[in-house]
């Protein structure tokens, strides 16, 4: 048994009868705080990595040509040299932030299309 846990039956075993409800019920809390932290998702870090410009443009729905011209424009945009990369994890940030391709884009990508 933990270290931490022995106090606990320590005090189980020598409290008195009228203060058991109360301890019962520290217990409870405590035992109601750790489910709720086994059952809460685990916070993860996206995994980032980088596209190249046909990757990035078929996940945004627009041309090479387009990401070529507008690059500059992008926040996840970034040369390499001579070679243009894009973050996975940018790219999903900005396309959360609202940001969605043209209707007649979204249909030819087979995403949802509202009028």
């Amino acid at each position: 048994m933990r270290d931490e846990l022995q106090a606990v039956l320590l005090a189980a075993q020598q409290v008195p009868a009228d203060q058991l409800p109360q301890l019962l019920g520290e217990l409870e809390e405590v035992r109601c705080t750790a489910i709720a932290r086994l059952s809460a998702p685990a916070p993860t870090q996206p995994e980032d990595y980088l596209l190249d410009v046909e990757a990035a443009a078929h996940r945004l729905g627009v041309s090479k040509d387009y990401l070529y011209r507008h690059h500059a424009e992008l926040p996840f945009a970034r040369r390499m040299g001579k070679a243009l990369r894009f973050s996975s994890a940018g790219i999903q940030d900005y396309l959360g932030a609202g940001w969605m391709p043209s209707t007649r884009r979204r249909y030819r990508l087979g995403m949802p299309v509202t009028y």
